[in-house]
């Protein structure tokens, strides 16, 4: 049977560092969803208050999940993701108001019924 004790130290120390970043929760480094809800505002044309698209070509935002909206956003704010309005419409946010309009949809509560 082979020791792993030589590397018990180094793992060790690796959990005693994300460990505090865990007990903190989700919340310390989520956005406002209240904040985001008045900046979505911006966004209702395409996406709708309440997330539901308004255009055929425009996402559904409602539901989606946090990170993925944050890093949605983060790469049309960068040119990574090319959309022609969204690169222009996300240029002047903030990492701060990325993450509160990321809160706000992500809290949308969205139900799913299967086809009857």
């Amino acid at each position: 049977m082979r020791s792993v004790s030589g590397t018990a130290g180094p793992v060790r120390a690796a959990l005693l560092g994300v460990l505090p970043i865990l007990l903190l929760g989700h919340g310390a480094w989520a956005g406002d969803a209240k904040a985001g809800r008045k900046a979505a505002v911006a966004c209702q044309t395409c996406h709708g208050l309440d997330g539901v698209s308004k255009l055929p070509e425009a996402p559904n935002l409602s539901g989606q999940v946090e990170p993925y909206l944050v890093k949605a956003l983060k790469e049309y704010r960068d040119g990574t993701r090319r959309n022609e309005i969204m690169n222009v419409v996300a240029k002047p946010l903030s990492d701060i108001e990325i993450a509160d309009l990321a809160a706000y949809y992500a809290a949308i509560q969205v139900d799913v019924l299967p086809p009857g």
